[in-house]
């Protein structure tokens, strides 16, 4: 295996980490110590960049001694011991540290790497209001640009305009700012963001009372959001003054509002809080966003008014492993509560999204075609709800069940038991009949008798079933409802101008395969039905997903989709990082192959069934991947945009012409393919 397709570096990831050090009271040199035993800490475990709280050196709850010259000399001393003994370690440091300068005190954030003191930043908001005094002690570092400090006998870059860059790693870009900072309406990591830094960092005292760690969660959150970025967040922990306050040492890392990490708060040992962030996926969010770009020229285009100040990270591009959760199925969330959240508003979209359309076209019924497959019936209890919350019976959905030469008396049986259990108005039309006069004037084998099973044999009937449905519907004065999903558009899997495909209104068209397994997990756990549309619906859920448009084989074994077009578990993988992320086809693939290489590591979203869990090694992910990009890029756009109405449900991502993907029919794979090939496994 290529050592560059694992490793982090290559793939525009970096490992960050939020050091708590056991503080003391004012020893800075013991300070210095504990901030190096953590450094090497992080160099053991491949960390980039390590954030520390804020004065972490001098100790931050020590009021006049600030003011004292023997604590400041200490803290000069201390500070480049920190430097001194980091030379050889691969992170670079974000400590803090009171520094005096020309006759004022500032609070202050200091880059060391390799072995130097990069720079430095004075805090530009002081609190002075309940507990805080810091106007007593420092000065505001706010309108200080283009300056230096001399620590020792080095001048450093000082100042609010700096940003710190790696000169051989273009992605790893951060900014410093400290506390307060980021509860001011005006965050000056904003304008760090928009000036280019994909890392944003906040050095933090932070005493603790009753709530702070969710208000510090929250803004830790909400800036990443905001911002597009990674947030790194380091509070005080044990060790400082307890005078009048307490530290409880919360660590965090969130990116585009999503925590990574935690630390333990109210620990009494050091700790460091580690989690490897998405710099491609920052990159990419940031040049989908106009937002952030307009936002860069509301605020005088920050790039031109900050100091980039390049270091030197030296990577190896090793296989250290990867720190960071991956969710298996990105459509949906893994916790019970994201979960049921979640699966609310999507099943409500499009609930929706369908009554505002029956509403307004004034139909008098309903048309879906129930096979008694997965998307016929999760479009059909849409429907159902959609009808209730109308006002109308139930009866005034027309289900049409359309039994062909392959239909499996199983999916028959539950497609009739659900519209029973629904109380709709059902009906069953035999299409073989009219399927095999069509096949026999077109001159096809079937028509003569032979069993010849190939894709015109198999579209007959998906077209006349949807012919049916189209005239039904004009017979009826009603509206044809879609049933096929974003997994399917996504590949391609449907038949141009049938069911799947097209419809009056597609209520499936932005929920992925397996979300739609959840929905109607969902739906049974919540009650939405009744116990005996509960039983048919786990029926559903237990059938091997399949077409049924090919009679069963020698062995009696049905025909298989994941079998033709691969699991839709890696499917709906690759469509939400190629949809929503835009990412490289070999980042897709170690992301996969991270998720899920071990069946064991990670969580399942609850409700999912043991007997469907599995792993895919990494040949298996490659092969489908690319055969991914090749149906997504290549032959299935056509398809797409011709897609009627349909509500986005997924922040992941829809296929739709007139939303999230505008793409020409005549695109080619070759690109994506490339790059796989060149840096992937």
């Amino acid at each position: 295996m290529q050592t560059r397709f694992t490793s982090i570096h290559h793939h525009r990831m970096l490992r960050v980490a939020a050091a708590t050090p056991i503080a003391s009271v004012g020893d800075a040199a013991a300070n210095a110590a504990a901030t190096i035993a953590l450094a090497r800490r992080a160099h053991d475990e491949a960390v980039d960049l390590v954030v520390f709280p804020e004065l972490s050196i001098t100790s931050y709850a020590i009021d006049d001694l600030h003011l004292q010259t023997a604590q400041q000399l200490a803290t000069v001393e201390a500070l480049q011991a920190v430097t001194k003994a980091t030379e050889d370690l691969a992170p670079t440091l974000l400590v803090g540290a009171a520094l005096p300068r020309n006759g004022r005190l500032y609070n202050c954030a200091v880059a060391i790497g390799r072995g130097r003191i990069l720079g430095v930043v004075p805090k530009t908001f002081l609190p002075n209001y309940r507990e805080y005094y810091e106007k007593r002690w420092f000065a505001s570092g706010a309108g200080i640009t283009g300056e230096t400090i001399m620590i020792g006998e080095q001048e450093v870059p000082f100042g609010t305009d700096l940003i710190f860059a790696a000169a051989d790693l273009p992605h790893f870009i951060f900014h410093a700012e400290i506390c307060e900072d980021y509860w001011s309406p005006t965050p000056p990591s904003t304008a760090g963001a928009l000036a280019g830094a994909l890392i944003c960092c906040n050095l933090s005292a932070s005493n603790v009372v009753i709530g702070k760690s969710r208000e510090r969660a929250m803004l830790s959150a909400s800036q990443s959001a905001r911002a597009i970025c990674a947030y790194v967040y380091s509070a005080a922990g044990p060790g400082e003054s307890t005078t009048d306050l307490a530290w409880d040492g919360q660590g965090t890392i969130h990116e585009l509002g999503e925590p990574l990490a935690e630390s333990t708060r109210f620990a009494l040992e050091p700790e460091l809080v580690i989690a490897d962030i998405d710099a491609e996926r920052l990159i990419q969010e940031r040049m989908r966003n106009g937002t952030f770009g307009d936002a860069a020229t509301f605020f005088g285009h920050p790039e031109k008014r900050f100091r980039r100040i390049l270091f030197d990270r030296r990577p190896d591009f090793a296989d250290v492993g990867l720190q960071r959760a991956i969710r298996r199925f990105p459509f949906v969330p893994d916790t019970p509560a994201r979960l049921d959240e979640d699966c609310y508003e999507a099943f409500n979209i499009q609930v929706e999204g369908l009554l505002k359309r029956v509403a307004a076209t004034g139909v008098e019924k309903v048309v879906i075609g129930v096979s008694g497959g997965l998307d016929s019936t999760h479009a059909l209890i849409v429907a159902a709800k959609a009808m209730d919350r109308l006002g109308r019976p139930r009866t005034d959905i027309l289900g049409f069940t359309m039994p062909g030469f392959a239909t499996s008396e199983g999916t028959k049986g539950n497609a009739w038991r659900l519209m029973r259990a629904l109380g709709i108005t059902a009906e069953e039309i035999d299409i073989r009949p009219a399927a095999r006069t069509m096949l026999e004037g077109m001159g096809h084998p079937f028509g003569r008798g032979e069993p010849v099973y190939d894709v015109t044999f198999e579209n007959v009937q998906a077209g006349l079933r949807t012919d049916y449905l189209f005239r039904l519907a004009n017979q009826r004065n009603g509206l044809v409802v879609g049933t096929g999903d974003l997994s399917e558009l996504a590949l391609g899997w449907c038949t141009y101008g049938v069911g799947d495909h097209m419809s009056h209104y597609g209520v499936n068209a932005g929920v992925p395969k397996t979300l739609i397994q959840f929905l109607i997990r969902w739906c049974i756990a919540t009650d939405q039905y009744d116990a005996e549309t509960d039983a048919v619906l786990e029926a559903i859920l237990a059938q091997e997903i399949s077409p049924e448009l090919v009679p069963a084989d020698e062995s009696g074994a049905m025909q298989s989709t994941e079998d033709k077009i691969g699991p839709y578990a890696l499917n709906d993988f690759f469509a939400h990082y190629v949809l929503r992320h835009g990412l490289s086809p070999s980042k897709i693939a170690f992301l996969a192959w991270h998720a899920w290489r071990d069946m064991d590591a990670g969580r399942w979203p609850i409700g999912y069934p043991e007997e469907a869990r599995t792993s895919y090694d990494l040949a298996t992910v490659k092969l489908w991947l690319k055969r991914f990009l090749v149906r997504f890029f290549t032959t299935s756009q056509f398809k797409r945009s011709a897609l009627p109405n349909s509500p986005k449900v997924s922040a992941g991502g829809s296929v739709s012409p007139r939303g999230d993907w505008r793409a020409p029919s005549d695109g080619t794979a070759n690109a994506w393919l490339a790059e796989l090939a060149a840096n992937g496994p």
